[in-house]
């Protein structure tokens, strides 16, 4: 839509609210509120101006002012607000200078697509994720000097099997095996219909849903493929919609990548291929069906995998789901049909348009903007750089020999890691003025202060377990 079509919309609809959202720096979707009237076609070319030294990560109080410019094509009506409201996206910007705001994240991705056609290797960067979460009945946590604590709850946790809350029906899910049972053990099924509803409803088109592997209400709701700055919109409205569907049905959703000990955490697999023209660019005659340049951009996010975590996987508890031997793909290999590698070419479908690479390390804790452009920066470095990806490793990674295994590259261990790694290797990123060194030094800096070090800090509740009688 245009700003006159906006308009329009509103009044047509008798929209009340317009609601301006923008992505914060670390990951959070933010909003302000206006009265319908407010909105003019000025505004999208003014914005409206907020402060942004209240935002984690961004401006000095001293230099806070910024505005807000809707983009007018990400126009939706609210699903969930009693009083009519418009859904406008926004782009951040200085207001002295008018220019864009270099730590937008949403401005980091645009970057990053006209980067992409820059290079003339292709025009369409397509991304796919298949981000997992957890809807629990009941959470509660708490940290000071003297204590700390978390606790979750979900009526099919396999711990409430001897539950005398209620009439207990039983049909509790085993912990690792909640991948696909039908109804009564998958008591999600309709809440996540609802939400598949939803997302079709604002324009999101959703391939599938299914409960997942982990005990205590895991779940996944697939989404087509789409543009890089079209799916990380389309990744905000999601987590959006999963979140008050749940709330409505006095639940709640997150997706933290590993809030349950012993059993699996949620990651966010994302399928990525590129196109120019209409046509696919990753099928070819190569290993997998893929393409030369497929392989290519395999071995350019093997290559930067390391320093890819400090976005993909930005959080210290990232690095509870990521550990070697376990579930999660921490192992930098590629392979066709093979789960265990961390670099994965799906073979369901033969047809050149289907072809594309899974990257399986990320999780749903990212900022998406952010982690889907460093991915794609990774694979165009190894396109211009011709970056071998090696082997492919076809065999069962979890059972490979030690000093077999020792040769097989693996993902950091810890948030502090993949930081150390990003400081060390970001000249990839900084191509075409994508992301800047601001932007990367705030990262890190940010990410070390107020997380990494704050929890490493901080005596965990198993240490007592572990040490107290020492």
């Amino acid at each position: 839509m245009s700003p006159k079509e906006v308009l329009k919309f509103v009044e047509e609809n008798n929209i009340k609210i317009v609601d301006l959202r923008f992505m914060d720096f670390i990951g959070l979707w933010q909003h302000c509120s206006y009265p319908a009237h407010e909105l003019t076609e000025d505004v999208f070319e003014d914005g409206m101006g907020f402060d942004g030294s209240s935002l984690r990560g961004w401006q000095a109080i001293n230099n806070s002012d910024m505005i807000l410019i809707p983009d007018p094509a990400s126009a939706k009506i609210d699903p969930f607000t009693e009083i009519p409201t418009l859904i406008l996206i926004c782009n951040v910007f200085d207001p002295i200078t008018k220019e864009p705001y270099t730590r937008d994240p949403r401005y980091i991705a645009k970057k990053a697509q006209n980067y992409l056609k820059g290079t003339g290797l292709a025009d369409t960067a397509f991304f796919g994720p298949e981000a997992e979460f957890f809807v629990f009945d009941d959470i509660r946590y708490g940290y000071n000097a003297n204590s700390g604590f978390f606790y979750f709850d979900s009526e099919e946790g396999n711990w409430n099997s001897g539950s005398e809350r209620g009439p207990n029906l039983g049909y509790k899910i085993r912990h690792k095996e909640g991948y696909f049972p039908c109804p009564p053990h998958d008591t999600l099924m309709g809440i996540r219909s609802e939400m598949t509803t939803l997302m079709e409803e604002m324009g999101i088109i959703v391939e599938a849903h299914h409960h997942e592997v982990a005990t205590g209400g895991q779940c996944e709701i697939d989404i087509k493929y789409a543009p890089l700055l079209e799916q990380c919109d389309n990744l905000l409205l999601y987590k959006y919609i999963v979140k008050n569907v749940a709330r409505k049905h006095n639940k709640t959703a997150t997706f933290m990548p590993k809030p349950m000990f012993g059993d699996n955490g949620s990651g966010m697999h994302v399928h990525q291929s590129l196109w120019k023209d209409g046509k696919p660019l990753f099928a070819g005659d190569e290993y997998g069906g893929l393409s030369e340049m497929a392989l290519y951009y395999t071995g350019g996010i093997i290559k930067h995998a390391k320093a890819l975590a400090a976005f993909t996987n930005p959080t210290t508890n990232s690095y509870k789901r990521l550990v070697p031997g376990f579930e999660a793909p921490v192992n930098l290999a590629y392979s066709s049909r093979n789960r265990s590698a961390s670099l994965r070419i799906p073979m369901y479908d033969s047809s050149p348009k289907a072809k594309r690479i899974e990257v399986r390390f990320p999780d749903p804790s990212c900022n998406s903007y952010i982690a889907f452009t460093a991915m794609l920066m990774a694979g165009l470095d190894g396109i211009e750089n011709k970056i071998d990806p090696g082997d492919p490793m076809d065999k069962n990674l979890y059972d490979l020999d030690p000093i077999e295994l020792s040769n097989v590259p693996q993902m950091p261990a810890s948030l502090d890691e993949a930081l150390d790694e990003l400081e060390k290797d970001h000249e990839f990123l900084l191509k075409g003025d994508v992301f800047t060194e601001d932007v990367i030094s705030t990262w890190i800096e940010y990410k070390r202060e107020n997380e990494a070090n704050a929890v490493n800090m901080r005596p965990h509740p198993y240490e007592f377990m572990l040490y107290f009688d020492f």
